[in-house]
């Protein structure tokens, strides 16, 4: 069966004509122009002026790394907002429904909440492995998208290929590949399959690896028919103009951020040794992101004891098929040094 996009779009979307900002209208050829166009402040203060709506120079460098076009790539402020437009193009309030793997990151069911969708939730395998046969079985005519973060947060594995792959040939819908820690992984990003898969969204964030959380950065790559729907919803000018010339400044000089992860892994693979000689650490998950996800004798106690000696981990306990676990962030050596100490202390 052909893939048909258009019909997962909500019938408003497809009507809609998007707001046509004063920037979309003109676009800067590099002349020497007076802007009295936009109600702006005409005093120069480097940000006096409306961003780029469409992050053209951003998208061009992206694209170019990536060996894509810009019209594959969508920039919101955060994954967070990147997702949320995908539930407002796609998903009918009150109608459709979204499946969603647990555990997994948290975000997916609020915005399935926010957008009053319903949430298919599918547990994970013991192995924290996709039960492919339940997911196909929950589908129904009002399924519109399969959220999977690969790596997956908070377990930190990858999700089989095979797995991932008979989905997106057996789904009528969108598959979304959440790739936020896809840089601490050897495995392939799915970006090398966005040409195989019309009904494939990859998302990344700027939050981890790039080490920019604070500027809240996300990026969503698809076809260039899915981007399009995504730019009719998009807030005109939802990137700002800070975080568009920091980011810039990143991409140009990446070599400080391909160090960075270089120490991470080491580190990792560092304390992962390290921690197997802990009495009361009973199981260590295999992980391609930058933490450890480690399953102990009482969480809440130990998180507890950890905590008042200065360091803050996350008690992922409440989390389906997590009982009795806690999740470590990989620091720099030096913070790794002290919970290493404090570890073993206790």
């Amino acid at each position: 069966m052909k893939f048909d996009l258009y019909r997962l779009v909500r019938e408003n979307v497809r009507e809609l004509k998007p707001y046509s900002s004063a920037r979309d209208e003109y676009t800067s050829d590099g002349s020497k122009m007076v802007f009295i166009d936009a109600n702006e402040s005409p005093y120069s203060n480097g940000i006096n002026r409306y961003p780029d709506p469409q992050q053209r120079q951003l998208k061009t460098l992206l694209a170019k790394r990536f060996s894509l076009s810009p019209a594959n790539i969508l920039l919101g402020n955060g994954s967070d907002e990147v997702l949320d437009l995908i539930f407002r193009a796609f998903c009918e309030p009150h109608r459709d429904n979204i499946i969603t793997m647990p555990p997994t990151y948290g975000m997916y069911k609020v915005l399935a909440g926010i957008n009053a969708i319903e949430n298919r939730e599918i547990l994970l395998a013991e192995s924290f492995e996709l039960d492919v046969d339940k997911i196909l079985e929950s589908i129904n005519s009002n399924t519109k998208v399969i959220f999977l973060c690969s790596p997956n947060n908070p377990t930190g594995n990858s999700f089989s290929v095979t797995h991932i792959e008979y989905l997106l040939n057996n789904f009528q819908g969108l598959i979304v590949v959440d790739e936020a820690y896809i840089d601490f992984t050897t495995q392939s990003s799915w970006l090398n399959k966005l040409g195989r898969f019309p009904n494939l969204i990859v998302t990344r964030t700027f939050s981890k690896a790039y080490g920019m959380a604070g500027l809240r950065l996300g990026v969503c790559y698809a076809s260039e028919d899915i981007i399009a729907i995504l730019n009719r919803i998009k807030p005109p000018y939802n990137v700002n103009e800070l975080t568009q010339q920091k980011a810039l400044q990143m991409l140009q000089n990446t070599a400080l951020v391909e160090e960075q992860i270089t120490e991470i892994l080491v580190e990792r693979d560092r304390i992962v040794g390290q921690l197997a000689e802990i009495y009361y650490i009973k199981k260590i998950y295999p992980t391609d992101a930058n933490f450890i996800l480690v399953k102990v004798d009482d969480a809440d106690k130990r998180y507890q004891e950890i905590l008042e000696l200065g360091v803050v981990v996350r008690n992922r306990s409440t989390q389906p098929l997590c009982y009795n676990t806690l999740r470590f962030t990989i620091g720099t050596p030096e913070e790794n040094k002290t919970l290493l100490k404090v570890l073993n202390s206790l």
